[in-house]
């Protein structure tokens, strides 16, 4: 279990995520965004990118790596985020899409969308993770920056958030598949009632080979 920071800590800690924001202010860059992806992985259900522009400095209690934080945690901070950023945008590649142009190209694209739909045009982006091929705006990315640029943790929070949400909401369609509970991610259980009922209209078929083979897809 992590050691729980102090009050000075933490601000520490949340100050030194606006570390990259100011390194691309100093760069002479003035509106920086985040952006972040969620859910590359699960068999089911589209990824989701989202993209975030912090007020300068601001300091949100909490605020982390969306895979660090409980599902509540997550909610509350979605919460806040929406209501404390300047503007925000949220973006889906569906499994069609996927099984189209692979997961990889989806991810960016969904990157590409989000940053585009933003209110607010920002001049610079910091992008989880190390590929910028395929993206349409001036950006850098940062391996590991959903823990590192508060501004890409936000993001973080808000992809994982909304795609969860999705899945949950999927799970009133396609109730035999659990969605609410693995969010579409490959569990025994999920593999378990793939093989008994089929594939479902929102499962990601270029990721299913493996488990049903080419011939029942």
């Amino acid at each position: 279990m992590a050691k729980k920071l102090t009050y000075e800590e933490e601000t520490e800690r949340l100050s030194a995520m606006h570390e990259p924001e100011n390194e691309a202010r100093r760069e002479g860059f003035k509106i920086i965004c985040g952006t972040d992806e969620a859910g590359r992985g699960p068999l089911a259900g589209p990824v989701c990118a989202a993209a975030v522009i912090l007020p300068e400095g601001v300091l949100i209690r909490g605020l982390n790596d969306s895979k660090k934080l409980t599902p509540k945690r997550r909610d509350e901070l979605f919460d806040e985020i929406t209501k404390t950023a300047l503007a925000y945008a949220v973006a889906f590649s569906d499994e069609k899409r996927i099984d189209e142009i692979n997961i990889l190209n989806a991810s960016l694209e969904a990157m590409n969308k989000a940053v585009a739909a933003l209110k607010i045009k920002p001049d610079f982006t910091l992008v989880d993770g190390n590929i910028t091929r395929g993206l349409e705006f001036p950006c850098r990315a940062i391996v590991k920056g959903d823990s590192k640029s508060a501004s890409i943790a936000a993001a973080s929070v808000l992809a994982k958030v909304s795609r969860d949400r999705y899945m949950i909401k999927a799970a009133e369609l396609y109730p035999e598949y659990g969605f609410e509970k693995h969010k579409g991610y490959g569990t025994k259980a999920h593999c378990e009632a793939i093989l008994k009922y089929g594939p479902c209209p929102i499962h990601r078929r270029s990721f299913l080979t493996k488990l049903l083979g080419d011939n029942e897809l």
